[in-house]
């Protein structure tokens, strides 16, 4: 499989190189072994997401110590409880979505004394059964995470409605991100990276493209 996935790797990039030399490939690799990931790592790639917190310190933790240069992205919810884990582990979060977890994580960070890089999730539609800030409401918190908290906020983050299109909601979270003067736009993955570059994205999110269904 790692062979398959470096192949793949090497055609989405060459993609991602053609349209934009702005945007990130962050290769998902969560349920993944390292195994599954490894020729992709000894290729040199630097960025992977995870979306649970346990399994990145299970199978990151002892890679980190010898190649401190892979940059690990927390792509899921993160739970309040598991502020702390996280901020030991990942160099990007990319599901700020709360007033509460800011809070918690400002506090970690000064404790740690490690600074990570944050994007704030954008909830459109406010669907219940995804995390994140709502559109009228996003200008405020990137303020008071900013401002009042110190925290890193580089970007937006989004996941748009599975059944619609999601051009307008890349071009949405784009606007959004110029008004606040943010320049990094987490958007995209496997099925719709390339209409996510054409809006902007910095950093799309690759998963089974890469490495085939999850199981």
């Amino acid at each position: 499989m790692s062979t398959h996935a470096l192949e793949n790797f090497k055609r989405i990039n060459d993609i991602v190189k053609k349209l934009s030399n702005k945007a990130n490939i962050i290769a998902v690799t969560k349920t993944f072994p390292l195994e599954a990931i490894s020729s992709i790592i000894s290729y040199g790639h630097l960025h992977y997401g995870e979306n649970k917190v346990l399994e990145a310190i299970n199978k990151w933790s002892n890679l980190l110590k010898v190649n401190n240069a892979i940059k690990l992205h927390m792509i899921g919810h993160l739970q309040s409880n598991k502020a702390k884990e996280a901020i030991s582990i990942f160099s990007y979060i990319h599901s700020l979505d709360s007033e509460k977890l800011a809070n918690i994580l400002s506090k970690e960070e000064q404790i740690s004394n490690k600074r990570l890089k944050y994007f704030v999730q954008v909830n459109y539609g406010d669907e219940k059964q995804k995390f994140g800030i709502s559109v009228n409401l996003v200008g405020d918190f990137i303020k008071y995470t900013k401002n009042d908290l110190g925290l890193d906020v580089i970007g937006l983050m989004c996941i748009p409605p599975a059944d619609q299109d999601p051009a307008s909601f890349f071009l949405s979270l784009k606007k959004i991100a110029d008004r606040n003067n943010l320049l990094e736009l987490s958007m995209g993955m496997s099925n719709d990276y390339k209409h996510a570059i054409n809006h902007g994205a910095t950093f799309i999110r690759i998963g089974s493209a890469i490495f085939g269904q999850r199981i």
